[in-house]
């Protein structure tokens, strides 16, 4: 049997205000011919299929557009929540899209039996058990009596994870004797790899899950929430399948994959690679360099490139931020577009606290404070003069406005 796994798709995701929904539906268009080509019968999807708790309606549809075109291959899908999803939101359908053989776990239900989908084969025997752990949330974990203190709530978290895997464990051996079982999590695992779009589990990364205590008895663990492709440290098979896109700029250089597993091989997984629909690049120089590089950034791909741009300079210049913005506003290179910018200086002009450590600034009066911080800057006379007058009529007019009865 092939089944393939897949995680943190994170539907109606914006990169720096920029949508991502074409990107989503041409991962959807290639995992459907993967899907056909590699003969798939499950897939498993690892929780964080929205991004926000209540996404957009055109997420929603973006959603369930994406179940039928992988419906239409075939494939057995089970699908659980994630820590970005509203458990409610993804049970509400549930009951009719099992009739469509979609299995969806948005939270941990009440009766851990029903977190345990068998599957069978052309013959009919089951082939494999499916225990569909969804994110688990503090409530699902621990009690009153778990006590109060922070590290005590850390252990519950983790005592919470392993229990709850151990006794769905249980269920299956005990349902399913000598059937292979293959275990669904959404969680932090100790030692993973993270990019800047995740958010950590539970009460942070001091909560972090050691996969060892996964214990041996699944055959395979797919793991959701961490967006880098990797390996867990484990005593069995367990893997991030990591997010099918690039949704941070720290992942621009991710090789993002899907893994498919087939059970008359073993149940280590082949990693499949998703193409890249777009470029994501960082950019970054003086002025000049910026103004070079931004000529030809690189090759256009499917989609148009995104790109961050910084300006690093020496000394602080407000004519060359003013300059970067006017470069930024006017960038029209087709394919390309610029989503972030920022200026970094080495020598950065320090603020009026650190120049007055010894002093109370309520002490001072604002033209001296300007007036230092002004002298730390290397500007020529001549502009020097014209910044210290723009700052004095600026300070007439708000000394009017406060008081205006002394006009």
């Amino acid at each position: 049997m092939k089944i393939l796994h897949t995680a943190d798709w994170h539907i109606g995701k914006k990169l720096h205000k920029h949508d991502l929904s074409r990107d989503f539906d041409l991962f959807i268009t290639w995992l459907c011919k993967t899907i056909g080509e590699n003969a798939v019968e499950v897939l498993l999807i690892s929780g964080d299929v929205f991004d926000l708790a209540n996404p957009s309606s055109e997420a929603r549809k973006q959603y369930y557009r994406a179940l039928m075109q992988l419906k239409k291959r075939n494939c057995r899908i089970i699908l659980t929540g994630g820590n970005h999803d509203s458990p409610a939101m993804l049970d509400a359908p549930k009951e009719v899209l099992r009739e469509l053989e979609m299995h969806v776990i948005g939270g941990l239900p009440e009766d851990l039996n029903d977190v345990i989908i068998p599957i069978k084969n052309r013959s009919g025997d089951t082939e494999v058990v499916i225990a569909a752990l969804p994110y688990l949330r503090d409530a699902d974990l621990r009690n009153a009596a778990d006590g109060n203190t922070y590290e005590d709530r850390l252990e519950a978290t983790r005592k919470g994870i392993q229990q709850t895997f151990a006794l769905a464990a249980g269920i299956c051996e005990e349902q399913f004797p000598g059937v292979p079982a293959l275990a669904m999590g959404h969680l932090f695992a100790a030692g993973a790899e993270t990019s800047e779009s995740e958010r950590d589990i539970q009460i942070g990364n001091q909560a972090a899950f050691n996969a060892l205590q996964f214990g041996e008895y699944y055959s395979y663990i797919a793991l959701g929430h961490i967006h880098k492709p990797q390996r867990v440290n484990a005593a069995v098979p367990t893997y991030y399948s990591g997010s099918p896109i690039p949704l941070s700029f720290s992942e621009r250089k991710d090789e993002k994959r899907v893994l498919l597993l087939d059970t008359k091989e073993g149940f280590e997984p082949e990693s499949i690679p998703v193409p890249a629909f777009r470029s994501l690049l960082k950019i970054s120089g003086t002025l000049e360099e910026l103004q070079q590089k931004l000529e030809d950034p690189g090759a256009v791909r499917d989609l148009e490139s995104l790109l961050e741009v910084e300006l690093i300079e020496e000394h602080y210049d407000v004519n060359k931020i003013s300059l970067l913005d006017t470069l930024v506003t006017s960038y029209d290179k087709p394919g390309f577009v610029i989503v972030k910018h920022r200026a970094t200086f080495k020598n950065q002009l320090r603020g009026a606290g650190e120049l007055y450590k010894d002093q109370h600034l309520e002490d001072l009066k604002p033209r001296e404070v300007f007036l230092e911080l002004v002298g730390k800057d290397q500007y020529d006379e001549e502009t020097r003069q014209e910044i210290i007058s723009a700052f004095d009529e600026l300070l007439e007019e708000l000394q009017q406005y406060e008081n205006p009865e002394a006009i």
